[in-house]
């Protein structure tokens, strides 16, 4: 008797009209917090582990120097961006700063928002609510027009995160053509 291949399902399509979070995309260098059952902190950048010895523009030194308080974000992997003076645009700030990205745990009116380790930031959320394009353009727009949420008066933002819910998934938009030099939306 031949042998079936392994069954692959089709994986489940969510729907598009669900409700989204808009927050503004920093362009700094992606930073990862961990924090062990063991209590245990580590310092990550978007593909490796880094140390103060082998580090991604002093975030792994940064995470060292305030371990304590970084703790307090509970065991598991806390994504973020490392951004400021030095690193990508700047935002014409004079030091660096960590912004969480899980705006539905730590931003305002989250569910951890209270916990918060004073240390740690929040990426702006500039909308929530169900998905729509109207949503999106009014995002992008009010970046083009005011600047920056995250560092005021700065008036080069990159551009926006829409976090999916239903999907789970992040998609981004770029101020600068999206990507596609020469090319805007």
């Amino acid at each position: 008797m031949d042998t079936l291949p392994e069954f692959k399902k089709f994986e489940r399509i969510p729907r598009l009209y669900r409700d989204c979070v808009i927050t503004e995309k920093l362009d700094g260098t992606n930073g990862l917090v961990y924090v062990g059952e063991d209590g245990r902190v580590l310092a990550g950048s978007r593909n490796r582990w880094v140390t103060p010895g082998d580090d991604n523009y002093g975030f792994a030194g940064w995470v060292a120097a305030h371990e304590d308080e970084l703790r307090g974000l509970g065991p598991g992997y806390h994504y973020g961006e490392w951004w400021g003076v030095g690193i990508a645009r700047g935002y014409g700030i004079y030091e660096r700063r960590f912004s969480l990205f899980n705006v539905g745990r730590w931003g305002e009116g989250g569910k951890d928002e209270a916990a918060r380790p004073r240390c740690c930031g929040v990426v702006p959320a500039l909308y929530r609510g169900r998905f729509h394009e109207m949503a999106v353009d009014d995002a992008v727009r009010r970046l083009g027009e005011d600047g920056s949420v995250a560092a005021p008066g700065f008036m080069k933002p990159e551009g926006i995160v829409v976090w999916h819910e239903a999907a789970q998934k992040a998609f981004k938009f770029t101020l600068d053509g999206d990507g596609h030099k020469g090319e805007r939306r």
